[in-house]
C-alpha cells in the first residue's frame, strides 16, 4: 500500500501542478503524455487511485 499512497500523492501533485501552472511534470520528465513511459505511469497512478478508493471503502466499513 505504501506504493500505492506514493503514486496518489505523486498524480495529486502533478494535478496540482496542471491546475495551476498548465504544466505537466510527468509529460515534461518522460517526453510527452503519449510518451510510452508516460502513459505507464499515468496508469499506474490511476490504479493506485482505484486501491485507494478500495482501501477508504474497506476502512469505512470496519469502523
Amino acid at each position: 500500500m505504501f506504493i500505492a499512497r506514493l503514486l496518489v500523492i505523486i498524480g495529486a501533485l502533478n494535478w496540482g501542478l496542471i491546475g495551476l501552472f498548465g504544466f505537466d511534470l510527468v509529460a515534461f520528465l518522460f517526453g510527452g503524455q503519449m510518451s510510452l513511459v508516460s502513459r505507464i505511469v499515468y496508469t499506474l497512478v490511476g490504479l493506485a487511485g482505484v486501491l485507494m478508493i478500495g482501501d477508504l471503502v474497506g476502512t469505512r466499513q470496519r469502523t
